[in-house]
């Protein structure tokens, strides 16, 4: 095998997660450029055939699973062994938030508490159970969490918590599963997408956060999926337990940095 030919997925099969939309599309895209068949879940039929369709454009099959995937993890699990006999890569994408506001934490009501621990991090926890006991010796689990998982995070404390706890389970499941299965998580910073700009609705905040970030602009979701794609070949065959910040160079102490200039 050539150098670059370790960073291909050709023959393997790929589950993501929340791939209707956003980074869990463009991590769908991603693989299949890379060689996997990929099977596609979210909840809209309508998002999901867009989806399908850049696979099948990029020459690779797909399959869809029209579902909320809360406790449906072991279905999908089941399903993709049916359509493709195997199961190599399994992307914990779904996540988010069913209510598009912000407010202190301790303002936040008990149940809205529970639905983004359950939406952000029982999801992943049910995602990587279905799928260590389906695959096969080499397979590879990826958590999408967030840099707001890594740190301080006014007003999104729910998500932030859950996020945060991807993490640690990412390094107890890589331990855990090793030798036989590779657990790595991808933390994205700030990626225009459809729902990174419903969340924020102000005109010009996104220039206001570029200015945040080192390399001075917002990621996209290609920026993602190149990283999905290292962590879900052989290329990347001795790491497990780690998290890789994608971010344009934009952390918490980066931030605080930033802000003192501007107050110099």
């Amino acid at each position: 095998m050539s150098f670059m030919d370790q960073f291909g997925l050709r023959g393997m099969v790929a589950v993501v997660t929340g791939s209707g939309q956003g980074i869990g599309r463009g991590i769908a895209w991603g693989l299949a450029d890379a060689g996997c068949d990929v099977v596609l879940n979210a909840r809209r039929e309508s998002d999901l055939t867009e989806t399908a369709r850049g696979v099948e454009e990029r020459g690779q099959k797909s399959f869809i699973f029209v579902a909320d995937i809360r406790d449906r993890s072991e279905e999908l699990a089941e399903l993709t062994l049916e359509q493709f006999g195997k199961l190599d890569i399994w992307v914990n994408n779904v996540g988010g938030s069913d209510e598009k506001m912000t407010r202190p934490l301790i303002e936040t009501p008990d149940e809205i508490f529970r639905s983004q621990l359950d939406l952000n991090l029982t999801t992943a926890f049910q995602g990587a159970k279905a799928a260590a006991k389906k695959m096969q010796e080499g397979g590879s689990i990826i958590n999408i969490a967030s840099g707001a998982g890594m740190r301080g995070s006014p007003f999104t404390g729910p998500y932030a918590a859950a996020k945060a706890g991807m993490l640690n389970m990412t390094e107890t499941l890589a331990i855990e599963l090793a030798p036989s299965i590779r657990v790595n998580a991808v933390s994205p910073g700030p990626v225009v997408t459809e729902a990174f700009d419903e969340v924020l609705g102000v005109a010009g905040a996104e220039e206001a956060i570029a200015a945040t970030i080192p390399l001075g602009f917002l990621g996209t979701p290609d920026d993602i999926a190149h990283t999905v794609v290292y962590l879900a070949s052989s290329a990347s065959r001795w790491v497990t337990g780690r998290n890789i910040l994608v971010a344009g160079g934009r952390t918490h102490r980066s931030y605080q940095y930033q802000e003192r200039l501007e107050e110099t």
